[in-house]
């Protein structure tokens, strides 16, 4: 399957330069175009060739159905992206980064543990897909209600295969209402209205951030922080807002991971202020980061 981008180049580059880069995932459920062209573009600003990707079932990368959800494949979508910068005339290979916003926070640190060619690594508003699907935000899911999600979707597939109609499931509410709860008035806020809608090509405002009932299970299956110590000694940031409902997940992410680490707190920052707040969005210590972790220091 083929992985579309967005390629963004420092707007002083030379002919014959090698220059580090980074690829930049979007939250889960998203497109390139949400949050993550932001950071790849900032990040084109301070020097870096930057790669900002649809996730495979997403936006205009390939895959069907479409709004799938395999994490396995999302995180080999971030080796592809090495693949291809690592193979670029104008990339320095040994000097590649990667960010994950959202549910991309978790794919990029999966896709890392066993891929050394990513380098440095840094989350933003990190989910962990993973136990956020089995625990829900803190552990207020118990395990009759994850058997009775995993049934609904195992009966889906049943339907699905005799010629019904794929269901979605969760992602971000089409309308407010007084039951509409905090966390979804914030995604709301951004996926629909002007700030952050986006409807990418083969889709429409209602599939945008949702998955298919019967594929979102895998994430059930899915530990991305186990044995995060494979990737030591390259070094993590995992940035949060001191907000932010998420940050549980770095916090946990952070006690996991082996030096070098650090967990970085956003003031009076929430989880979904980080896709797009440039008055929030530490986009100077994320530079530094990959300038010092990347051996970049020309790019100062």
């Amino acid at each position: 399957m083929k992985v579309a981008g967005n390629l963004f180049t420092p707007s002083n580059m030379k002919k014959g330069q090698k220059l580090p880069a980074i690829v930049v995932g979007h939250p889960m459920g998203a497109v390139k175009e949400q949050a993550a062209s932001l950071y790849a573009s900032k990040m084109a600003e301070l020097g870096f060739v930057a790669l900002a990707i649809d996730l495979s079932f997403w936006g205009e990368s390939e895959g069907t159905p479409r709004n799938s959800v395999l994490p396995d494949v999302y995180a080999e979508d971030f080796s592809a992206a090495v693949d291809f910068l690592g193979t670029r005339e104008f990339v320095d290979r040994e000097k590649i980064g990667a960010i994950g916003i959202c549910g991309s926070g978790s794919f990029v640190i999966s896709a890392a543990k066993i891929d050394p060619r990513i380098r440095a690594i840094v989350t933003v508003s990190m989910y962990d897909m993973g136990a956020a699907n089995r625990d829900g935000l803190n552990k207020a899911v118990d395990l009759q209600t994850r058997k009775a999600i995993i049934a609904q979707a195992a009966n889906a597939r049943w339907a699905e295969f005799e010629g019904a109609k794929r269901e979605l499931t969760g992602g971000t509410t089409l309308e407010l209402n007084d039951e509409t709860d905090a966390i979804q008035r914030e995604f709301y806020a951004y996926y629909r209205t002007p700030l952050g809608e986006f409807t990418p090509k083969g889709a429409t405002k209602q599939s945008t951030t949702k998955p298919t009932l019967s594929s979102n299970t895998k994430f059930m299956n899915f530990y991305p922080f186990n044995d995060l110590e494979l990737i030591s000694p390259r070094p993590l940031l995992f940035i949060t807002g001191d907000k932010a409902h998420s940050k549980e997940f770095s916090e946990d992410a952070y006690k996991k991971a082996s030096e070098p680490k650090e967990l970085f707190y956003v003031k009076n920052a929430g989880h979904v202020d980080l896709y797009h707040d440039v008055n929030l969005i530490p986009f100077e210590k994320i530079g530094a980061f990959f300038i010092q972790n990347l051996n970049a220091k020309n790019l100062k």
